[in-house]
């Protein structure tokens, strides 16, 4: 029967997605958050708990307070370019708080947890252009995706080891707004591409710089796998509920099996907007692949997954209409 879930980071982004989605399948999200990029009006669904997943003594006192039935486990830090001249932070973060948070479970055995992972795992792919399947060499190029392989790895062996049910959800490019216009994307800094974009657009940014306009791509520019977040949301609950139906342990990439390049994301943004996204081009940056799309056949098969808002408009105007309404 649905009860507390406990959901950290659940006042950022895809967290906050996920608590609605939680409530929408009769749950109550419990958000534990450390609100370093969170924000209070993200949580909206359940109670918020202010502090660090590193804190034993907080996560004991939520567990004895709420007794959740399972984990969602989203927070992290995320900046690429922070991992690479700060790695101490991303593994005393990522790394250290997941096996904070672990422990925190067995103390209160709570054996169920959804781990919110990434294709940064993968590294470069092995196929330029390909879409890469779940058993795609793992070869993280940054220690922000090393430290989502390893605590893939801890996962593992806490299943092993102490029965832990587990299921890592490896995303590719979440984009997009909630379609009620109750959440959205809002970063600091900010550096993906759709509310970049939107911010261009609307003049509450500056123009929008390219990173590589000669990539062997259709266009020159790169491709990526975007996929909505009420759909990864929707993805949570679905792994939730295949745990506890007593499913298998696993990992499951999340992506639409399509990509579309920068260009195309600001043809969708200028149809969205009406009026033209400012932008000039850069240099490629080290380490971006022309192309990362996936292959989302295994969670279809396994949890009856398939994306539902996948066309690059339907998402840019999400996001559009969620800042737009802000600006």
């Amino acid at each position: 029967m649905p009860g507390h879930v406990l959901v950290t980071g659940g006042a950022g982004y895809i967290g906050s997605h996920t608590c609605k989605a939680l409530a929408g399948a009769g749950y109550t999200p419990v958000t534990v958050d450390n609100m370093v990029y969170g924000h209070p009006w993200a949580v909206q669904w359940g109670p918020l708990v202010e502090g660090d997943i590193r804190d034993a003594d907080l996560l004991d006192s939520v567990f004895a307070l709420f007794r959740p039935v399972a984990v969602l486990h989203f927070a992290a830090f995320a900046y690429v370019g922070e991992s690479v001249a700060d790695p101490g932070k991303y593994y005393a973060t990522n790394v250290g708080g997941t096996i904070a948070l672990l422990e925190a479970m067995r103390r209160a055995g709570c054996a169920t947890v959804v781990f919110s992972s990434t294709c940064a795992t993968y590294g470069e792919p092995v196929t330029p252009g390909a879409p890469m399947d779940e058993a795609h060499p793992q070869a993280p190029v940054n220690p922000y995706g090393r430290s989502k392989l390893m605590i893939e790895t801890i996962l593992a062996d806490y299943g092993a080891a102490y029965g832990l049910r587990h299921m890592s959800l490896r995303y590719f490019n979440a984009a997009g707004a909630d379609p009620d216009g109750e959440l959205g994307e809002d970063h600091d800094p900010e550096t993906h591409l759709v509310p970049l974009a939107i911010g261009a657009a609307l003049g509450t940014r500056g123009p929008l710089r390219v990173f590589g306009t000669d990539y062997p791509t259709p266009d020159g520019t790169c491709v990526r796998d975007y996929v909505h977040v009420t759909d990864l949301a929707r993805a949570h609950v679905l792994a939730l509920g295949h745990l506890e139906g007593g499913g298998a342990p696993g990992m499951l990439n999340l992506g639409t099996g399509r990509g579309n390049s920068v260009r195309e994301v600001l043809g969708a943004v200028e149809r969205a907007a009406g009026r033209p996204v400012p932008w000039e081009a850069a240099a490629r940056r080290a380490g971006d692949p022309g192309a990362l799309v996936a292959a989302a056949g295994r969670a279809r098969a396994v949890l009856g997954w398939t994306p539902q808002l996948t066309d690059i408009d339907t998402i840019v105007g999400t996001a559009w209409r969620w800042h737009a309404t802000r600006a």
